[in-house]
């Protein structure tokens, strides 16, 4: 244990909510299954709270677990024959991309056609914007995988992008 911090589960609620749901929306792309398992993350957070060992040590295990319950969640229901991704309606986001621009929507629907493990990638380092070293920490892979992930993960959203987001590409 780390000195004398006591977790608190309705202060960690509050600081990281946000950051669960939309981990889980930005790998799902499903409001309510996103609410699902920020639902389901901090569950389990309330019964493992006696092993959280300080603050870093919470939002680290709260991004482990939101991730992993996300991909579960995408495995169980291309298992069941429904797509590995809910394609994203126009009133799924409104409220929070109200202010993004059509590009912004429309990268977002491209991100969610990325291999899960690149996109959890992606989303940790660009929207958490954490390091590759936090990253393969959160995800429990090597860095060196996280690393490839990444660079991937980019070549593949650069390349989607060149070919569907032709009215965005000035020409030089």
């Amino acid at each position: 244990m780390a000195g004398d911090w006591q977790p608190d589960f309705e202060q960690l609620v509050d600081e990281h909510q946000s950051m669960v749901f939309s981990l889980a929306l930005r790998m799902t792309g499903d409001r309510g299954l996103a609410e699902e398992i920020a639902q389901d993350t901090f569950l389990a957070l309330d019964v493992n709270l006696g092993k959280i060992e300080s603050s870093q040590h919470a939002c680290l295990w709260l991004r482990r677990v939101a991730i992993s319950r996300s991909t579960d969640a995408l495995r169980r229901r291309h298992a069941r024959g429904f797509g590995q991704w809910a394609e994203i309606d126009e009133s799924h986001g409104a409220r929070k991309l109200e202010r993004g621009s059509a590009l912004g929507i429309r990268i977002e629907a491209l991100l969610a056609t990325l291999p899960e493990a690149q996109r959890a990638a992606i989303i940790l380092r660009y929207q958490e914007d954490l390091s590759p070293e936090e990253i393969a920490a959160t995800l429990g892979a090597p860095l060196a995988t996280v690393k490839s992930q990444l660079q991937r993960g980019l070549k593949l959203l650069r390349a989607k992008a060149e070919s569907q987001l032709k009215e965005y590409i000035r020409a030089v």
